[in-house]
């Protein structure tokens, strides 16, 4: 489904991006680790066309997305809900799920697929009318996941989701994402919860300082001599 070669990337003159390389396969769900500064959301906004590699391929269902907006990309069935939980604080939960769907033209399906978003997160529902910017963390982190998938993603890319949530909301976050791929939904996340991450997903990268250092299966990254302690002992 995604497949990302050699792509490297910059900031001025920093290299941010080292020749990375991944796959996605439909129906999976695949995790990129590593510590802050590794590459992880550089990776992320390259794969949605908010970077241009200097170098490399990024293809979707064979096609390249490389020089594709932002917008066209989320056309295209890729969904990125980005790090820090970006609601529009003065809109409602409502009106943030409509956005969501602004590059779709089919209003009766978007009202009955912000129905579906209520019945799997039943806390919207109980802020609908809520401005988003009165919502807790963990709320606001189901609003923008919702949004996500208010495009009707075939990919969903994540940054970040548990970042700064309380322990038993991590939880909860977590399990929520495990229900997403059940349903089917194939699954990108980035991560810093090394430990947590391993857990859910079906195959991950482990990044250090803009390139893969290992891949693998979890039991596979779980041998990976380094990972126990540069990454597990250091992770939430």
């Amino acid at each position: 489904m995604l497949d990302v070669e050699q792509v490297e990337a910059a900031y001025g003159s920093a290299l941010a991006l080292r020749g990375v390389s991944l796959e996605v396969a439909q129906g999976t769900m695949v995790g990129v680790l590593g510590a802050n500064g590794a590459g992880k959301s550089t990776l992320l906004k390259v794969i949605s066309g908010q970077l241009r590699p200097t170098r490399g391929a990024v293809r979707f269902d064979g096609s390249s997305l490389v020089g594709m907006r932002p917008e066209i990309i989320v056309r295209r069935g890729l969904a990125l809900v980005p790090e820090g939980r970006h609601v529009f604080p003065s809109l409602t939960v409502e009106e943030n799920l409509r956005i969501g769907a602004a590059t779709r033209t089919d209003p009766r399906e978007v009202d009955a697929d912000r129905e579906e978003m209520l019945v799997h997160f039943p806390i919207l529902r109980e802020r609908f009318r809520q401005a988003a910017g009165t919502l807790s963390g963990g709320e606001q982190q189901q609003l923008v996941i919702a949004r996500g998938l208010m495009s009707r993603p075939r990919l969903l890319m994540l940054d970040e989701p548990s970042l700064g949530l309380a322990p038993i909301i991590v939880d909860e976050m977590f399990r929520m994402i495990s229900a997403l791929r059940d349903r089917g939904i194939t699954i990108l996340m980035v991560e810093q919860n090394v430990r947590r991450t391993l857990e859910i997903v079906d195959y991950a990268y482990l990044m250090n300082t803009g390139f893969i250092e290992f891949a693998g299966t979890p039991e596979e990254l779980l041998q990976h001599a380094d990972l126990e302690s540069t990454y597990l002992g250091a992770s939430r």
